[in-house]
C-alpha cells in the first residue's frame, strides 16, 4: 500500500499484518517512521510521475511474488506544514499528481500483474456533499475524481479484480491533532456519532474490503465519518 509511514495508511498497514498479510508499504521522504511499521516490507516512492507508480507496483511485485490486495492512500498534504501557504494552483498540481494521476498509474500498472484480487483507492466524504473553502473545493475536485476514476476502473476489470473506494471523513491525523481546540469540539458535535474518527477505523474498513468477506463487492463507496454524510 501506497503512503503508509502515518495516519490511516499506517493503520491500514499495521492492521493487515496483525491479520497475517504479507505487507508492503511505500514512502516519500519519512523513512524513519516507515520502517517502525513491524513485519512491513519497505520501499521509497515518489508517486508524482507515471514512472514512479509503474516502478513501484513492478518493484513490489518482485518483493512480493505476486499482488493480491492494492491499496492506493498516498495522498499530498497541503493542509500542515509550508504547503498549507501556497496559493490554490500550486496545491491543484500537487494533488491532481499525487492524489489523483498516482491512484490511477498505480491502478493500471497493477491490474496489469494482477489476475484476481482487490484494489482500494481513497477519496472523501465530503465529495458527495460538498464543503466551502479554498482547500475543500480542490479536495472535492481532486478526490471526486478518483470515486469516478474507481466506479470505472470497477466494471473495467470485473469480474476478477475488485475495486472499491474508502471515504474518510474527519479522522485524528496530522491536521485534526493540530487543529483549533473549538474547530475539534464542533466536529466532535456535529458527528453522530459523537466524535472524531481514529486512523483505526479506516483500517477496519480497509480490511473488510480487502477480505472474502467483500467477495461480492465492487464499485462501492464507504463512507467512515460516523455519519457527518449519509
Amino acid at each position: 500500500m501506497t503512503g503508509a509511514s502515518s495516519g490511516i495508511g499506517r493503520a491500514i498497514a499495521e492492521t493487515y499484518v496483525s491479520e497475517g498479510a504479507a505487507v508492503l508499504i511505500t514512502h516519500r521522504d519519512s523513512a524513519e517512521r516507515a520502517n517502525e511499521v513491524a513485519g512491513a516490507t519497505v520501499l521509497q516512492a515518489d508517486l508524482a510521475t507515471r514512472d514512479a507508480c509503474e516502478r513501484l507496483v513492478a518493484e513490489a511485485h518482485e518483493a512480493l511474488g505476486g499482488i493480491d490486495v492494492w491499496v492506493n492512500n498516498a495522498g499530498a498534504d497541503v493542509l500542515t506544514g509550508e504547503a498549507a501557504s501556497w496559493e490554490w494552483e500550486r496545491k491543484l498540481d500537487l494533488l491532481l499528481a499525487v492524489d489523483l494521476k498516482g491512484t490511477i498509474a498505480c491502478s493500471y500498472a497493477v491490474a496489469e500483474v494482477m489476475p484476481s484480487g482487490a484494489i482500494i483507492n481513497m477519496s472523501w466524504d465530503h465529495v458527495a456533499s460538498g464543503m466551502a473553502g479554498e482547500n475543500p473545493l480542490l479536495f472535492s475536485a481532486v478526490k471526486g475524481g478518483v470515486l469516478s476514476f474507481s466506479k470505472s476502473l470497477a466494471r473495467a476489470l470485473a469480474p476478477d479484480v475488485r475495486v472499491n473506494v474508502l471515504c474518510p471523513g474527519w479522522i485524528e491525523t496530522a491536521f485534526g491533532e493540530q487543529a483549533d481546540p473549538e474547530f475539534r469540539r464542533s466536529v466532535a458535535e456535529d458527528t453522530p456519532l459523537g466524535r472524531w474518527g481514529r486512523p483505526d477505523d479506516v483500517a477496519g474498513a480497509a480490511v473488510y474490503l480487502a477480505s472474502p468477506e467483500a467477495a461480492f463487492v465492487t464499485g462501492q463507496a464507504i463512507n467512515v465519518n460516523g455519519g457527518v454524510v449519509m
